[in-house]
């Protein structure tokens, strides 16, 4: 069931259906239908397991049933009246179901709408809705629990506070806290959206078999044969709660292979967009100039040693990190220290995060405000989010 209170009722006769839920991320998809006819509506359709009919239910009654259709079968889903004129329908999670659903629902009548105006009916705060959409996008439990202290006001108390402390006349007091929130900018723009982090090298160095590690499944082909990463390849996972996509890239090296030219270019395009470069070399072989300036080409990546297993860090000025693939070595340090790299400030509980494009915008232009003294504009910025 949703989160947000179903209070509000649509103001005209019309039957207004919405997916409160992303397409293709979640076990279930949960869609609301409202208006003055929505329980016949949806009665039309929906079968309970008892053969009652919908609307002989008390508010607030889950009930199973089917979703019939015209070939007699029909999708197993729950059922709940959340008013008189609302009802939720919470069924498989897969585009087809809720798919399926919603289009018997428009040719019935209904009007399709996108959540946000759904949101948008409910509530005044800008914030709140746009917290509550974010938490729609959040794949771990960690992201989501930031996204919904933003949803409580843990954000707009922040920004209250400021405004209160710029009209009193405490423009450092409030510089800080405004420094402090985008600080964590990068964290609210990462709560929806996974951290990219691209696993680079030389062929040949265990960078493929690296990844795998780290997602505990072969995603990438591992073969002795130089060459054989020629695209990017590229999955999800999370480390301590922190969403983040790794992918494996060609090796770095000179080719006269079409292919692999090919595949070495767009490793290095996306090496320059990744949020995060893992510098993956062999232990094994000899430091010479051609690492040496690789890894002088990529000053902020974070330089691994791997196939420790088979013989120790090998002596270098840089500082390297001894991993094994094969074996495991140095893998969770591994995945601690790309953590570390990504998330730059430390989270409590409640502490309020910007984590959208607007919210960051605006604080950034209150920050300058105060900085050039134009504390009223400084102040009209920051009621823009909260307004």
């Amino acid at each position: 069931m949703s989160q947000v209170s179903t209070s509000s009722e649509v103001p005209s006769p019309v039957c207004l259906t919405t997916r409160l839920t992303p397409s293709g991320r979640g076990a279930v998809a949960v869609i609301c239908v409202e208006g003055k006819n929505a329980v016949a509506r949806v009665a039309q359709y929906f079968v309970s397991a008892t053969r009652k009919p919908l609307a002989s239910f008390p508010v607030n009654r889950v009930v199973f049933g089917r979703w019939a259709q015209s070939d007699g079968h029909g999708e197993e889903l729950v059922v709940c009246r959340t008013s008189e004129t609302s009802v939720e329908v919470n069924c498989h999670g897969g585009a087809a179901a809720a798919r399926a659903i919603m289009k018997s629902l428009v040719a019935d009548g209904a009007v399709e709408q996108v959540s946000s105006r759904w949101v948008n009916r409910r509530t005044s705060d800008s914030i709140q809705a746009e917290a509550w959409l974010a938490l729609t996008e959040a794949r771990t439990e960690r992201t989501a629990a930031i996204l919904l202290d933003q949803y409580r006001g843990a954000l707009r108390k922040a920004i209250r506070d400021a405004i209160v402390q710029l009209q009193n006349g405490d423009s450092t007091k409030a510089r800080c806290e405004l420094a402090t929130l985008l600080q964590r900018g990068d964290i609210g723009m990462h709560l929806t959206r996974p951290w990219r982090v691209a696993f680079a090298g030389p062929p040949n160095v265990g960078k493929s078999s690296l990844m795998n590690r780290l997602l505990g499944y072969e995603r990438s082909i591992v073969f002795d044969q130089p060459g054989t990463t020629r695209d990017l390849l590229s999955a999800p996972t999370a480390f301590d709660g922190w969403s983040m996509e790794l992918t494996d890239t060609a090796g770095l090296r000179d080719s006269e292979d079409t292919i692999e030219v090919e595949g070495v270019s767009r490793a290095t395009k996306f090496l320059a967009e990744a949020d995060l470069t893992v510098l993956v070399f062999d232990t094994t072989t000899g430091w010479d100039e051609r690492q040496e300036q690789l890894a002088e080409r990529h000053p902020n990546a974070l330089l691994v040693a791997n196939k420790c297993d088979l013989h120790g860090v090998r002596e270098s000025a840089n500082p390297f990190l001894a991993t094994s693939a094969l074996t495991g070595e140095g893998v969770r340090e591994l995945m601690q220290q790309i953590v570390e790299r990504l998330v730059r400030s430390e989270m409590m509980p409640g502490d309020a995060v910007p984590f959208t494009s607007r919210q960051i915008h605006a604080i950034a232009a209150a920050c300058q405000a105060v900085d050039d003294g134009e504390l009223s504009f400084a102040i009209e910025e920051l009621q823009t989010l909260i307004a």
